[in-house]
């Protein structure tokens, strides 16, 4: 074994043991997948994981071994966008629990790393749909991935009608609520994880916010709910609802990591069990 596949497989290791991963095929992914080539070129200007607020930093030179860490690296720092943190990233897609053979949406690709780690985890027989808004980015990814025949990569902010369903869905931004079309294309047990985020202009494109795992159930207007974490995350670009920011922002002054139960989507009158409540659905507490 290389020293870098060594480096990969430790990366894998400790974020397994750091973010309590329980799918070995994610682990498996972080330690084959290499990271370095959903980058661009180094030395990379880097953030750990408690260094939100404090300037990010640069390695030392170009060497990959820079990128096997709790690290997130920057696509471009001047935007503040950055390839996540894998501690939350491996994490978000373990909650997904990926299966051989399983049909994956990502919004918000980005150069394509964690699309990858999601293709490695369904292997050949499956199919994973990444969409980014940035057109650039779009056309990075697709050449990233190209490897995998079995991934497909198309520029869009994620709001178009979906004409497939999915087993898996991934929403790799911050979000104001999930949209119709997306729960539509949810399939039978089938899960999506999203950040539901406010931002407020002193923190730029970043938002602030829970991340929440839907599940569908046999129940035709009720998906179960839970609360996965709380992150701070790069703002989806054309799929955010002004109104429903700053009752987010609200709610989150009241309870931060609420303990949600349900997603209705049946039209009702707010009550104090919603957490979240909007026109066509609420995230409930009940």
């Amino acid at each position: 074994m290389t020293d870098l596949a060594m480096q990969r497989r430790f990366f894998a290791e400790e974020i397994q043991a750091a973010s309590n991963l329980r799918t070995p095929a994610v682990v498996d992914a972080l330690a084959t997948v290499p990271r370095e080539r959903f980058l661009r070129g180094g030395p990379w200007t880097i953030r750990g994981e408690t260094e939100f607020q404090a300037p990010p930093r640069q390695t030392p030179d170009a060497d990959p071994r820079h990128v096997y860490h709790n690290v997130a690296v920057a696509i471009d720092a001047a935007r503040t966008l950055y390839n996540g943190m894998p501690s939350l990233l491996a994490m978000a897609i373990d909650q997904l629990a990926l299966q051989p053979g399983g049909r994956v949406l990502h919004v918000g690709v980005g150069t394509g790393y964690y699309t990858a780690i999601a293709a490695h985890c369904v292997g050949r027989g499956g199919r994973v749909l990444g969409i980014e808004v940035d057109e650039s980015l779009a056309a990075e990814a697709r050449a990233n991935l190209s490897p995998m025949s079995w991934t497909e990569v198309r520029h869009g902010d994620g709001s178009g009608a979906l004409d497939e369903s999915f087993d898996a869905i991934l929403i790799n931004a911050g979000v104001t609520h999930p949209l119709e079309s997306w729960l539509d294309a949810l399939a039978d047990g089938g899960r999506m994880v999203l950040a539901l985020t406010a931002t407020m202009p002193a923190m730029g494109p970043i938002g602030k916010g829970p991340l929440v795992l839907l599940t569908r159930t046999d129940a035709p207007d009720v998906l179960d709910a839970r609360t996965v974490g709380f992150v701070a995350i790069y703002s989806a670009v054309g799929l955010r609802h002004e109104a429903l920011n700053e009752r987010i922002g609200q709610a989150l002054t009241k309870m931060p990591m609420p303990p949600l139960k349900h997603l209705r989507r049946d039209r009702h009158d707010a009550t104090d069990t919603c957490w979240l409540h909007w026109p066509t659905s609420c995230l409930s507490t009940a």
